[in-house]
């Protein structure tokens, strides 16, 4: 979303807290999340009577309840579908959607693509931490096989999806990923992506201390590796050959952490301008006239 049009404020990162603390677990990687969000708000200079979250059902989902910032807690798997109606009814907002791994791509999943596709002009934060945490450890579609959680005594029947080529598969003109130990590197690709105009989405994964037991704090330090410096984020084909896991080499079953791809490209937004523009529009312009052009 770009914020170029928007009021700057000059606001520190504690000014965007709310007065609601933060309610997760001792040690919950999302913590860290957070407060790269308040940092790349901050660092944008993000009004936050501007700036509205909306979030689905999970631990992560309760984000925008801590973010001083017009909200809404929706359905779950539903966040995406409210905030593109937000961004389409006020392009002039900034928009953006939290939410974890099961809310995104379980019962969520039917949306994604299309906001991808679409190039929604909002930022997607997936919290990443391959569990369903709120609802006290199911199995989720980024949980490893070797997890033995409450739906799955005996460990996963399937492979977990990859975050990064499902998005890059429907050509989201932003994607990035980092890791909730890595606070300012968060904040960093938070911030590019709240600038970016376009659908902008940053998978970031996050330890569960609680009912994730194997994807620990240590484990993801040694999962991610930095994007490396001759990467070309603007090659899509790069992009996706960085975002698949290697079998062999010295990167061998970790995940980049950076920006992994980035184009400029036409919004939903300055889409259905141009249909707004072709039928004489204006402020109040007529929906039936549109629906009128668009038939053969």
């Amino acid at each position: 979303m770009s914020v170029a049009a928007l009021n700057k404020v000059e606001m520190t990162p504690k000014d965007y807290k709310s007065e609601v603390p933060p309610v997760w677990c001792p040690g919950c990687g999302h913590f860290g999340i957070l407060n790269g969000l308040y940092r790349a708000l901050s660092e944008l200079g993000v009004d936050p009577d501007n700036l509205v979250i909306t979030s689905g059902i999970g631990c992560s989902s309760r984000t925008p309840y801590f973010v001083d910032s017009y909200k809404m807690h929706t359905l779950h798997g539903r966040a995406g579908a409210v905030a593109t109606g937000t961004q389409l009814a006020n392009p002039d907002l900034a928009v953006m959607t939290v939410g974890g791994d099961g809310d995104g791509f379980s019962i969520g999943g039917g949306h994604m693509p299309h906001m991808a596709r679409k190039n929604i002009n909002m930022t997607y934060i997936l919290f990443d931490n391959g569990i369903y945490g709120l609802t006290k450890g199911q199995y989720s579609p980024t949980s490893r096989p070797e997890l033995k959680a409450y739906t799955t005594p005996y460990g996963g029947p399937e492979e977990p999806m990859n975050p990064l080529l499902y998005m890059l598969t429907y050509k989201a003109t932003y994607v990035a990923q980092a890791f909730a130990g890595k606070p300012r590197i968060c904040a960093e690709l938070i911030k590019q992506g709240i600038a970016h105009k376009g659908f902008s989405f940053i998978n970031i994964y996050s330890q569960c201390p609680t009912f994730n037991l194997i994807d620990t704090i240590q484990y993801y330090r040694d999962l991610v590796y930095e994007v490396p410096e001759d990467h070309d984020p603007s090659n899509r084909g790069a992009a996706i050959e960085l975002a698949r896991r290697k079998e062999t080499g010295p990167t061998a079953g970790k995940v980049p952490m950076g920006l992994i791809y980035q184009k400029e490209a036409p919004t939903l937004c300055d889409k259905m301008q141009e249909f707004v523009d072709n039928v004489g529009g204006t402020p109040d312009y007529d929906l039936n006239k549109i629906i009128d052009l668009s038939r053969p």
